[in-house]
Parts: C-alpha cells; structure tokens; sequence
C-alpha cells in the first residue's frame, strides 16, 4: 500500500534525524539500504594502521567494527546530530571507539586530530556546507583525506521524500562547493547497485564517491 504524503513527509524527516519510536527501526533499515556505500567509501580512503579516522553521521554504528578493521590501532570518532543514534551506536561496545553528538556545523575537536574523514548520505542535510568543510579541513591533518558519498541528483529525484529537506546533488555541484574551500579534488568514482528503497520498492541506485585532500 502506498505511503501517504504525510508518511512520505515523516520518514524524510526521520532520515535526516532519526528519533522517537521509530526513529532505531529507520535506522536499521538505512544501515541494510546503505551498508554498500558505506563500504566503497571507506575503501576509497585505503585505512591503514594507527589512521584515526573521523565520521560525520555514523547512524546505528553497525558498520563501525569493518571500518577497525581497515589496520591496526586504528581508532574511529563518530559525529551525529542524533541523540538516539548516538545511544544505539554506543551499544555495540567497541573498543578505539568515541561517538559524540554536535550541532551539523561546529566540529568539536581541536585541528589537526585526524588522518581521515568520511561521510555517507548526509550532505542532502547540511546547513551550512562550506562551513562545514572548512571545519572537516580544520580537524584533518596535513594531507588528510576525506571521503564524501552520495545519491546522483538525478536517480534521488525519483524517490518520494526528498521534496522534503532535501538538498541534492551532482558532481558537479559539488565539486563548485569543492572549489570554495582549501580542499583539493583527488578523485571522483561511480557506481551503481540493486537496493531496497526507503518506501520498500527495489531500485537501482547511481551515486558517487569523492576524494578531498587537505
């Protein structure tokens, strides 16, 4: 059965910022959806041992212990601007391990704390981008790598919720964003994928993998 616009509306809002009763079970269900993004986004920074990598939007955390294992003493730091998400990512007890909830727009951590930085689906949320970037440059270390993936505007056109809150993209325009901070472009990747949809509909989805540098 169809969702109703109101349900359309409320599952957009519940994906920008998961909450309330069914905020866990949204949360699952972007891990399953987004597992593959996640995965091609972590290997596209090529962790190594002793990286202290930095996530913006870790979600549920269930993917954090195949990030530990990119190297040895690896530790990991995830930012959300979710109260539950942080809770239910604290769950799963890993050790090297640190989530800390902030406001999508000041980092709070000192500069030059990390060696690497990646984030999965939630530029479509951030209020202040180049902001936002500049802060992720501030806390990289010189020559560190961030790793940004995201839906193709034009395949999340299709999807029903994005009407709402939703701010997409293309390479293009985020590479012009790119170009208004320090960063330097290093690559761009595509791919493609089979996935569930957030409204249960199968779907094949197109997005993009890019690489900065400090």
């Amino acid at each position: 059965m169809p969702l109703t616009d109101e349900q359309i509306k409320t599952l957009a809002q519940q994906l920008s910022k998961p909450n309330g009763e069914h905020g866990i079970s949204v949360a699952n269900m972007m891990h399953d959806s987004n597992i593959g993004m996640t995965r091609s986004t972590y290997s596209t920074l090529n962790l190594t041992d002793e990286d202290s990598v930095l996530e913006l939007g870790h979600g549920n955390g269930k993917h954090v212990h195949e990030v530990l294992g990119g190297g040895k003493n690896l530790t990991y730091t995830g930012l959300e601007i979710s109260d539950l998400m942080k809770l239910e990512a604290e769950s799963q007890m890993l050790q090297r391990v640190s989530f800390v909830l902030y406001d999508g727009v000041i980092i709070p951590f000192q500069e030059n704390s990390f060696t690497k930085a990646m984030t999965v689906n939630t530029i479509y949320f951030w209020r202040e981008p180049v902001k936002l970037l500049n802060e992720i440059y501030r806390v990289l270390k010189t020559d560190g790598l961030l790793a940004i993936a995201f839906a193709h505007k034009q395949f999340m056109e299709t999807l029903p919720f994005t009407k709402y809150g939703f701010n997409l993209y293309d390479d293009e325009k985020l590479a012009s964003l790119v170009t208004q901070t320090a960063f330097k472009l290093v690559s761009t990747t595509h791919h493609k994928e089979q996935v569930r949809s957030k409204t249960d509909e199968l779907v094949e989805r197109t997005y993009s993998v890019m690489l900065l540098q400090k």
